[in-house]
């Protein structure tokens, strides 16, 4: 029925949660930052929350990329009144050379790339950034899995919107009918793919309820399941 996967690549396939988080840790001890925050947990939330809301109108195009990267990693300090410009840059870049080679997947993700993968073309859809995603494909084993990495930097174009389904559906000669999308998020996965006319497989990971929502074709809480399915 199917022969072209597109799925989404942060806390689909790469642990992104944990991976930040990890990455986040590190550096808030090589920089000291207890010297500004109460302890970790409050720099982090600060960050978390900002972050969210930041992509949020990143993926809207409300603001650019630029924007977003200047004002998340500054604001838990400008919160704490501690904002230092060579230090936050400094810490930035560090961050975002570490976390792409940050190794955790989500669990069980290996063994269901590796059923997929000899049985269907696999694509990476995703709206992260070129310099950071295919890293973290390669630093986590799993890049040899995927056919093409297909990104919203490539068109200027986010998910959910429709046009970023239809870019990747052209640009790797897939057809609309045998194609599905894999992803964790529904605002951006989901409903692209359902706008997009796509049949998607929700990897409802958090318990989140759908019973208000349109159904998603197929839904799993774990990547075994998929075995089930395709």
């Amino acid at each position: 029925m199917y022969r072209s996967i597109f799925i989404d690549l942060d806390n689909t396939v790469w642990d992104f949660s944990q991976n930040s988080t990890d990455t986040f840790r590190e550096i808030y001890e090589k920089y000291h930052f207890e010297r500004y925050f109460d302890s970790f947990e409050q720099f982090f939330a600060l960050y978390k929350k900002k972050n969210e809301e930041l992509w949020m109108k990143y993926g809207n195009g409300q603001i650019t990329k630029d924007n977003l990267n200047a004002i998340r990693y500054a604001y838990p300090f400008r919160q704490v009144d501690a904002y230092d410009e060579k230090l936050i840059h400094a810490y930035t870049e560090d961050y975002m050379r570490h976390i792409a080679l940050k190794k955790k997947l989500m669990p069980h993700v290996r063994e269901a790339l590796e059923y997929l993968h000899a049985n269907y073309d696999l694509y990476i859809l995703s709206n992260g950034f070129r310099e950071l995603q295919t890293q973290k494909l390669r630093s986590s084993g799993v890049e040899r899995y995927f056919k093409k990495v297909i990104l919203s930097e490539d068109i200027g174009v986010h998910k959910p919107n429709p046009i970023i389904y239809n870019f990747a559906l052209s640009s790797t000669q897939s057809i609309l009918s045998t194609s599905i999308m894999i992803g964790d998020s529904w605002t951006t996965d989901m409903a692209g793919a359902q706008h997009a006319g796509m049949d998607h497989i929700y990897y409802n990971t958090q318990g989140d309820s759908i019973v208000r929502r349109p159904r998603p074709t197929y839904e799993i809480k774990e990547w075994l399941e998929i075995m089930r399915i395709l």
